[in-house]
């Protein structure tokens, strides 16, 4: 199973229109798409971020889209004022309790490691990240995307409501540190995010 995600920071008072572009016209293009299973979209209407992920079916599939797609995604930069990063991932773990549903909370942690560490990383975060958060009130999913070429990775946990997740931030702050102490590993960037479109519909991973 593999993925695309696309990260846009612009403008927040554009984030409720970004949104309805991806729900009307968007989502109904890429779905139709020969590999194409779902996407989800989040959003931090506070800074103006907004997360685009679409899930595959093969690498050959995700990548055989990459011209169709690029206006779509030009036109969310125009919405937003903002430009797009763009990462291709394989989908390494997926464990939930419920189903997603919009309005839900998310954290999203970027990471970087050694490309030879990706399956240590994948170890851990089964074994310690996930299995800390499943104890956790409101929890309801957990993720974890690698590109092993780059040691980049890319992790998820999402949670019933804001307080859910908010309550769970020295847990997920000290299992940063451990994982830091243990292998080095670089936390890149960190970001929690409303759930706006919940379709992603990747089956459990684990």
């Amino acid at each position: 199973m593999h993925a695309r995600s696309t990260s846009i920071a612009g403008d927040p008072i554009q984030i409720d229109a970004c949104i309805r572009y991806v729900r009307d016209d968007v989502m109904p293009e890429v779905t139709a798409m020969d590999g194409c299973l779902g996407l989800s979209l989040l959003a931090n209407r506070d800074t103006g971020r907004v997360i685009a992920t679409t899930s595959w079916s093969s690498e050959d599939a995700m990548q055989a889209t990459d011209g169709v797609v690029s206006p779509m995604r030009d036109r969310a930069c125009e919405i937003m004022g903002g430009e797009a990063t763009v990462d291709e991932w394989e989908i390494a773990v997926m464990h939930r309790e419920h189903d997603a549903r919009e309005g839900s909370w998310c954290r999203v942690t970027w990471l970087r490691c050694e490309p030879a560490d990706v399956e240590s990383t994948i170890d851990f975060f089964k074994d310690f990240v996930m299995a800390s958060m499943e104890g956790m009130e409101g929890f309801c999913s957990a993720s974890l995307m690698v590109d092993r070429a780059t040691g980049q990775c890319c992790g998820t946990s999402r949670f019933e409501t804001r307080a859910d997740l908010e309550a769970t931030r020295d847990m997920a702050r000290g299992l940063r540190e451990r994982r830091s102490r243990l292998r080095g590993v670089e936390f890149t960037d960190i970001d929690e995010c409303e759930v706006a479109i919940a379709h992603l519909r990747v089956p459990e991973l684990v």
